[in-house]
């Protein structure tokens, strides 16, 4: 077994911490919520401080935050219809670019790993692709309306422009740009939760999704070439992606988060319980048929609801998570 060992509890925002997001250094984070207030903070010897506050970006609860593969960017998701853009090309950070579009609230915002495209998404069942069109400057690329419900997550694939989204509708979705036409498609749809879809996560391969839900269950998708009867693959065709893997019986809540670490492999939850949960891959499991094992339960890991946690992308088994209780804490799993 391993246990999560709480290095801090940072305080500052006023009301429900929505989100917060690794700097791709994982020397930095931001963090946000109803406060309309995003907050940066810094590593210091062994302790965090907040450094930096970014105000009058918004004018409503910051749902999250998401900073560019380069780390020059942070966009921030707000219940107002926008996404702004900030960045420091002036020498501290200032918005520079807002995004608008969306009819109501925009529940998450993600960039591409090229840095090239943002997904936005929200209330309003939408998902929109943006291109980096220069400058301070966002083209709206797409606006998919694939799903019939309040769109609650959006993430890219690892290494290719293929999109996902999480939905109310039980549902979630895989995108691609077709090279013909240049029209963004939904290239699948995968169904087996039976309530909310909250968060997604890929593997660091992308050839793995994981889906959290209201149903309180865990779900790992494999993606698999389509292929004729003779086994030859199919190369004209969309991949297939299957449910190969559920973890249920863990969480007693929705489950409102996940992230699967790209280093250890590790995947953890946010719960409605109060919880944060780790899971592991069992050795030797089969892929097609793969075994998660639970390996920490940090009980009461918050009073409240945790709303997010996000490994440090460093590898350093740094995890961060944050909460309706309007704390932010720090994390390093340790294992035995």
């Amino acid at each position: 077994m391993a246990k999560l060992e709480m290095l801090q509890t940072l305080t500052g925002h006023k009301g429900i911490v929505w989100n917060a997001s690794w700097h791709p250094l994982g020397k930095i984070f931001a963090s946000c919520g109803e406060d309309k207030i995003i907050k940066l903070w810094n590593k210091e010897g062994e302790k965090w401080v907040m450094k930096t506050v970014l105000v009058d970006g918004h004018q409503r609860t910051i749902r999250e935050v998401a900073w560019s593969p380069c780390g020059n960017f942070l966009a921030s998701a707000s219940f107002d219809g926008t996404t702004a853009i900030w960045d420091k090309k002036s020498g501290q950070f200032e918005c520079n670019a807002t995004l608008e579009g969306h009819e109501n609230e925009v529940k998450s915002v993600a960039w591409s790993p090229s840095g090239q495209l943002l997904a936005t998404c929200g209330r309003d069942k939408s998902v929109w692709v943006w291109e980096v069109a220069g400058d301070d400057e966002y083209v709206c690329e797409a606006v998919l309306n694939a799903h019939n419900q309040d769109v609650k997550k959006v993430a890219w694939h690892p290494s290719s422009d293929i999109l996902a989204s999480a939905s109310y509708d039980n549902t979630v979705k895989l995108y691609k740009e077709d090279q013909l036409d240049s029209d963004w498609t939904c290239m699948a749809t995968l169904h087996s939760h039976e309530s909310t879809v909250w968060g997604l996560a890929f593997d660091k391969t992308g050839k793995r999704l994981a889906t959290c839900s209201d149903d309180k269950t865990v779900k790992i998708w494999q993606e698999y070439n389509p292929d004729n009867q003779e086994g030859v693959i199919v190369t004209d065709r969309d991949a297939i992606w299957k449910c190969v893997c559920t973890l249920s019986g863990y969480h007693t809540r929705c489950i409102y988060d996940i992230t699967w670490c790209h280093t250890s492999g590790l995947i953890a939850t946010a719960s409605g319980d109060d919880i944060i949960r780790v899971f592991k891959e069992a050795d030797n499991s089969d892929p097609n048929a793969p075994e998660f094992d639970l390996i920490c339960t940090k009980l009461n890991a918050h009073s409240q609801d945790v709303n997010c946690v996000q490994w440090n992308p460093s590898g350093n088994q740094e995890l961060i998570s944050c909460s309706d209780d309007g704390e932010i804490k720090i994390w390093k799993l340790i294992e035995d």
